[in-house]
């Protein structure tokens, strides 16, 4: 997943200029809804960044983010790039931390014009309760990852909280397949079950599970309410060595038009916001395709 098997990324200057707005008025959308970007709060935001430039245990590779500024800098360039609906996705890693991330991220999207309501959980005695009401005030997306928070989606203290969200229709982006690095829960089989245990969970599986794509296309093709989002893949940094898309899925891709939403990690990434939407693009899926990925699919999941 490097730009040159065992080398570092290139600098940002290097990539090719994307004219966004000709992309936009060349499908017809009004905007871009990314359903994967990044805010929280800010020594949160320090300790990720660390973690990045680090290239920490979740990471493994050298990884400098392009993006850094303050919060309201990064909304705004965010929204340079024609971008008008997007989360916070932050999430726990230990207990006794989601509602401290789920008051901010409350905050955030009322003082944040297009920011979706974002919330997260924690296998944890408290997250019952605290999720309950979170559905009760209108929460619109949730966001797990269980390589960093270290669990399980199958941990017994979820038992209770899976049939809340399931039955609420809300949407979870689940981190869960083993890239970038491998880790104790990560992978299929678990949320293989998890699907089994609850079969009208609104899912959208992050980065397509990589490195796992076909079991995590598989869930999308059998399940009415998983998706998949495009989060990084098929960009020069992340789409080489091991962990790249095989081109073989892509027909199974191209007959998912409804279940794929766009995605960009923003803003912590090495390379420009439009290398995404370029990645996306070259392709070769057609504008009907990148156009229900880009904007519809996120509108008829969350609204516009």
């Amino acid at each position: 997943m490097c730009d040159h098997e065992g080398g570092s990324p290139r600098p940002a200057d290097a990539y090719p200029v994307v004219d966004l707005a000709a992309f936009r008025d060349r499908l017809g959308v009004p905007g871009l809804f990314d359903v994967h970007t990044h805010f929280h709060p800010p020594r949160v935001f320090e300790k990720i960044r660390a973690a990045f430039d680090t290239a920490g245990p979740f990471i493994g590779r050298d990884w400098p983010i392009l993006y850094r500024s303050s919060e309201e800098e990064l909304v705004e360039t965010l929204r340079s790039f024609g971008t008008l609906r997007f989360p916070a996705l932050t999430y726990a890693h230990r207990p006794g931390m989601a509602e401290f991330l789920n008051a901010w991220c409350a905050e955030f999207a009322d003082r944040t014009p297009g920011a979706l309501r974002s919330a997260t959980f924690y296998p944890e005695p408290e997250a019952e309760e605290y999720v309950a009401k979170r559905l009760a005030e209108g929460v619109a997306i949730f966001k797990i990852h269980v390589q960093v928070g270290g669990f399980s989606v199958l941990d017994p203290e979820l038992e209770r909280v899976w049939p809340l969200v399931e039955a609420a229709g809300v949407p979870v982006v689940l981190h869960a397949g083993s890239g970038p690095m491998p880790g104790e829960h990560t992978g299929h089989a678990p949320v293989a079950e998890l699907l089994r245990r609850h079969p009208a969970l609104t899912l959208v599986l992050a980065h397509m599970g990589a490195p796992e794509y076909a079991e995590f296309i598989g869930f999308a093709e059998e399940f009415a309410h998983v998706h998949l989002d495009t989060t990084m893949l098929f960009t020069d940094f992340f789409d080489n060595g091991e962990g790249a898309f095989p081109r073989a899925l892509l027909p199974r891709l191209a007959a998912l038009p409804e279940k794929v939403l766009f995605g960009s990690d923003y803003p912590n990434i090495p390379y420009p916001y439009a290398h995404q939407v370029l990645a996306l693009e070259r392709l070769g899926l057609g504008d009907a395709w990148l156009r229900a990925v880009c904007w519809e699919n996120g509108v008829r999941l969350f609204g516009a």
